[in-house]
């Protein structure tokens, strides 16, 4: 069942390795994010990460939304420092 809303976040990065290994480094986390009121899917094209965030109201939306966002966010800071290869 489809939820009351959602919003698509698309993350391009300078090149295909980089966004791949921010991909690597947040799928373990879609579906192991405790919570009943969102949900999200990951892809990656090439260069380019989408998180799709579904929540059942506005609030769930924005905390998912501020959760992946900054799940991708240190996944590249990591990958900028060098902290291993995924």
């Amino acid at each position: 069942m489809a939820r009351a809303h959602d919003a698509v976040l698309s993350f391009t990065f300078e090149d295909e390795r980089r966004a791949r290994t921010v991909e690597r480094s947040v799928r373990p986390e879609v579906g192991a994010i405790a919570g009943d009121r969102t949900t999200a899917t990951l892809d990656r094209e090439a260069a380019t990460v989408t998180v799709t965030v579904e929540a059942d109201d506005l609030v769930a939306l924005r905390a998912g939304i501020n959760t992946w966002s900054t799940l991708v966010s240190v996944g590249e800071a990591a990958d900028a420092a060098g902290c291993g290869s995924l």
